[in-house]
């Protein structure tokens, strides 16, 4: 069954930077994010730290080797259907890793979440506003 596939619309840093997102091995977490997100692998810098580009729709995140505690960090993603997001990672393989749905009050808007945590520590949550 071919899912349709999700639009990630945004993304937001639960620190400062959504293009340097740590992790302690790269090459063990870019697969990851390929296979179950959906990301693809746009660029490989070296400089300041062993980096890498991956992008999805019209964002970019980068994951990077730089010290940082990944599980301190990761980036809420806006989606244009949260419900079409969660089959498509299902239809992926991801399994364990997903949570269940809830609503979360950010300001004034609801949101319908669920969260992703990879395997190298980020924890990532993808959300719709509700009207």
């Amino acid at each position: 069954m071919e899912t349709t596939k999700a639009i990630l619309k945004n993304a937001w840093p639960y620190q400062q930077d959504k293009m340097s997102l740590p992790v302690n091995d790269l090459e063990a977490a870019i697969p990851f994010y390929e296979t179950y997100l959906g990301f693809r692998l746009i660029d490989r810098p070296e400089t300041p730290w062993p980096s890498a580009i991956l992008s999805r729709d019209t964002l970019q995140i980068g994951l990077a080797e730089n010290g940082g505690d990944p599980t301190q960090d990761g980036c809420f993603f806006e989606v244009d259907h949260v419900e079409r997001a969660f089959d498509e990672f299902k239809a992926h393989g991801l399994t364990k890793e997903l949570s269940g749905f809830s609503v979360q009050k950010h300001g004034a808007a609801n949101w319908k979440v669920f969260f992703v945590v990879a395997p190298d520590g980020l924890c990532y949550c993808f959300g719709k506003r509700q009207s």
